[in-house]
């Protein structure tokens, strides 16, 4: 797994004694933009503004990152600094929070889960990529613990979630705003990069929640993300899923924007699943573009995340629900113990390489 010149994910970071300020990752190390470039944009606590700069500043100083960083590297090795004297915080301050439902086979899973006599489908969701908002205040960077959630579990039941799950997502992170009732442009124009996100879930909550409306205090509870962004420039790009039937003309796709992405789940520990990125129904372009057609305005730091990713093998389904199909087939460790979903203490890691670059990971534990 790389964290070379073909990777260079911005994150903020901090030494004992410093303020939080930007920086890139090489290898085990991080690098002080703010000393090595000589640009005060970098020493802001969060990397909003250098997203607002724009797709042309992105290229053109992930060009000059790489040329120091092959060039003469004695000029540039005092400004590397070892990851273990540093902290790492959040990578950006997230305006607003959309999460969106776009795996076929997740999709189709929980349907049939949730909704056993009926087509797993609703007749919308092949027309259209189903999201909603989430909250922009209750996402955390990896290592943050997670509190249990309580909430209603039912009719006139009330207390902790019983069947509290992880969701293996990726995150789009927006640079450039739009204003408001226009609809957005060119997906790199505005979408600086992508990070790992899970979307933690209480499930209990969820099915007595969400009919009629959608998810609510069963996502609002807490989303946690990977401290690095990855730049779109870094990562292969594929063809997307073929699509039946033919969305409609503002969702048609302007070039090829399916993403190349092995994910990893790990179960303390454990790999319990590996969901291809690669199998994903509606791909990132069209999530913007629906989020923004009605004239929703973008702002700068504003995270959208895919859903959870799941293919069509059952070991790579991105949730517990799947996985234990809602805890009725529960998943045995190496250790000897079972999970239908998480227990107080479990820790979840999500981890993933584009070809030969790699993702941050995004890891938390249940408290």
């Amino acid at each position: 797994m790389s964290w070379g010149v073909d990777n260079l994910p911005y994150g903020v970071f901090s030494s004992p004694g410093e303020s939080p300020r930007v920086g890139v990752r090489y290898g085990d190390r991080v690098l002080d933009l703010t000393a090595a470039l000589h640009d005060e944009v970098f020493a802001a606590p969060s990397l909003n503004p250098f997203l607002a700069r724009g797709r042309a500043a992105w290229h053109d100083t992930r060009t000059l990152i790489r040329n120091k960083l092959t060039g003469d590297l004695a000029v540039t090795e005092r400004h590397l600094i070892p990851l273990e004297q540093v902290r790492l915080h959040m990578p950006f301050e997230v305006a607003d929070y959309v999460d969106f439902y776009c795996s076929l086979d997740h999709a189709s899973n929980v349907g049939r889960i949730f909704r056993p006599d009926t087509e797993p489908l609703l007749p919308n969701w092949r027309h259209l990529p189903v999201g909603y908002h989430g909250r922009s205040g209750t996402v955390v960077v990896s290592g943050t613990p997670v509190k249990r959630p309580q909430g209603q579990l039912g009719e006139g039941r009330f207390g902790p979630c019983e069947k509290l799950d992880f969701e293996a997502e990726l995150g789009f992170v927006v640079g450039v705003p739009t204003e408001l009732g226009a609809p957005a442009g060119a997906f790199d124009e505005h979408v600086f990069g992508v990070t790992l996100v899970n979307d933690w879930s209480a499930r209990d909550v969820q099915a007595w929640e969400y009919r009629p409306l959608g998810p609510f205090l069963a996502k609002s509870f807490a989303t946690s993300i990977s401290p690095w962004v990855t730049p779109l420039e870094a990562l292969p790009r594929i063809p997307g899923r073929p699509q039946d039937p033919e969305p409609a003309a503002y969702l048609r796709r302007q070039g090829d924007w399916g993403l190349d992405i092995t994910v990893e789940v790990l179960l303390n520990g454990e790999v319990v699943s590996r969901p291809p990125y690669s199998s994903m129904y509606w791909t990132p372009d069209q999530m913007l573009a629906h989020m923004t057609v009605n004239g929703a305005s973008l702002r700068t730091g504003d995270l959208f995340a895919s859903g959870t990713i799941s293919g069509p093998e059952a070991g790579e389904r991105g949730s517990l629900i799947e996985l234990t199909w809602n805890g009725n087939d529960p998943i045995k460790l190496a250790s000897g113990e079972v999970r239908s979903f998480l227990q107080d203490g479990d820790t979840v890691t999500i981890r993933a390489t584009a070809g030969d670059v790699t993702l941050g990971e995004v890891s938390g534990t249940v408290r």
